[in-house]
């Protein structure tokens, strides 16, 4: 399996409001950068955009070490919250929905496909990838103010 690194950010003024979502992958010494956004979002909707999009851009599956500043994305993931939200319809322990499902959807079934190690890096806090996807992120969302 080909090693890959992929960095993640989502950003959103308002919340709900405009929002962007940034993402660096790296191969050897190939780097790829993808963003996107949408006018009406919230900042979770475009952390987990990051990542979906992310994953979904590799050809093949890959062994991912994926960094993100997101706990709501990497604790779902690691904590196995997000597969207990599936298996009870996308309810949560707490009887409330789930928010995002059709997200959460998308990226369960990418994690099947690869084998992705999730780490957690602080947001601005000068770690150069992060601070990248974030510029990514913000452009994006100014194209929706």
């Amino acid at each position: 399996m080909k090693q890959v690194e992929i960095f993640t950010d989502g950003a959103c003024s308002g919340n709900p409001g405009p929002g962007g979502w940034g993402a660096v992958l790296r191969y050897g010494s190939a780097e790829k950068e993808l963003s996107g956004g949408a006018a009406d979002t919230t900042n979770n909707r475009m952390e987990l955009s990051a990542v979906i999009a992310a994953l979904s851009a590799l050809k093949e599956p890959c062994k991912v070490t994926l960094t993100s500043d997101s706990k709501y994305v990497i604790d779902a993931v690691t904590k196995g919250w997000a597969k207990k939200w599936q298996a009870n319809g996308w309810v949560k322990s707490d009887k409330k929905p789930a928010l995002n499902a059709d997200l959460w959807e998308k990226l369960l079934a990418l994690l099947e496909k690869h084998d992705v190690r999730f780490v957690w890096v602080k947001g601005h806090a000068g770690h150069p990838e992060n601070e990248r996807c974030d510029r990514l992120a913000v452009e994006q969302s100014m194209k929706y103010k």
